[in-house]
């Protein structure tokens, strides 16, 4: 159980920011927005800071964290940067794009934060928050989702404080839900300049590819490792059963709808997949808010960013022992 701590929200303003940085240097815990969803940060050169977010998420220890940089020059201080990483990050970032890369021995970064693999998983993000955030703090950051650990992630300050409140010290809210609401792209760029995307995001890997490089991605096979956030089997669980697909729905389920298909909530009425995104968790916490016992949700097409929606969707409907 983690420390009782007097969680505060404070606007996401230059006060706010500054008051983060302080709180950071001196190894505490913020939750920040993010354009994916609010992340959890902490300095990712300290044992003890990085503890504390395990701790406060009731975290398993195998499951590595994701390292926010400010920029390309950030990065290549802590990870040798296969090349086809290296041009990714200087075309893209800032962007919803993390990259699993080789991490160099002397980055500083404590082992917690990578789980004690050779590899770590890069970020910088495209939010003036957490850019703000970044340029005030002279050391990397540590930040994955600022929720407890297997639940439904946050895209707005409200979902944080549900679980997080008491257990961490500050909460940035810039008054607005996350843009993008789903999690980054996160893509795994082997020494051998390989590709293997360990989880769909915003970032459409395939269009990439297609836009930038001839023929198709050569994607390493998996290797059956936890390597960055988001591939464990169960995730995401709004702490009751979920049923996809559904067209039809009972007396008893909360509905998700989508398109043509109604609901209690609705992740887009006209069939938007982007907007589906953004409202993805925000339905799913109020499901999970919702007397009914169950939650269903319409079809979502395994198209575009569908395709990051159902791999959430998926996890989300997987009982945790599982």
């Amino acid at each position: 159980m983690s420390g009782n701590y007097a969680t505060e929200t404070v606007l996401a303003d230059t006060d706010g920011i500054a008051r983060a940085a302080r709180i950071l240097r001196d190894g505490g815990l913020v939750a920040v927005p993010t354009e994916t969803v609010y992340g959890l940060a902490a300095r990712a050169d300290s044992d003890e800071a990085v503890a504390r977010i395990y701790e406060a998420k009731d975290r398993p220890s195998f499951n590595p964290l994701i390292v926010h940089v400010r920029d390309v020059e950030q990065a290549r201080e802590l990870a040798d940067l296969p090349h086809t990483a290296d041009v990714l990050a200087d075309l893209f970032w800032p962007a919803p794009l993390t990259l699993v890369v080789p991490r160099k021995a002397q980055a500083g970064l404590t082992a917690a934060v990578t789980a004690g693999l050779d590899t770590v998983a890069l970020r910088c993000p495209d939010h003036p928050v957490m850019q703000a955030l970044l340029a005030a703090c002279e050391f990397p950051l540590a930040a994955p989702s600022a929720n407890r650990s297997g639940f439904v992630s946050p895209t707005s300050a409200a979902h944080v404080a549900m679980t997080l409140s008491g257990r961490i010290e500050l909460i940035l809210d810039d008054g607005r839900p996350c843009r993008n609401g789903l999690e980054s792209t996160i893509l795994a760029v082997r020494r051998d300049n390989s590709w293997e995307q360990l989880r769909p995001g915003p970032v459409d890997l395939d269009a990439l590819h297609r836009h930038y490089w001839d023929g198709p991605i050569d994607n390493a096979p998996p290797s059956g490792r936890i390597e960055a956030p988001g591939q464990l089997a169960s995730h995401y669980a709004p702490g009751k059963p979920v049923r996809l697909n559904a067209t039809e729905v009972a007396s008893d389920d909360f509905m998700i709808g989508f398109g043509d298909v109604s609901g209690d909530c609705t992740l887009s009425g006209r069939g938007d997949l982007s907007e589906a995104a953004a409202r993805l968790y925000a339905c799913l916490h109020e499901g999970a808010a919702s007397e009914k016992p169950r939650i269903a949700v319409a079809p979502v097409p395994n198209e575009g960013i569908g395709i990051a929606i159902n791999d959430r969707l998926r996890r989300a409907a997987t009982p945790p022992d599982q």
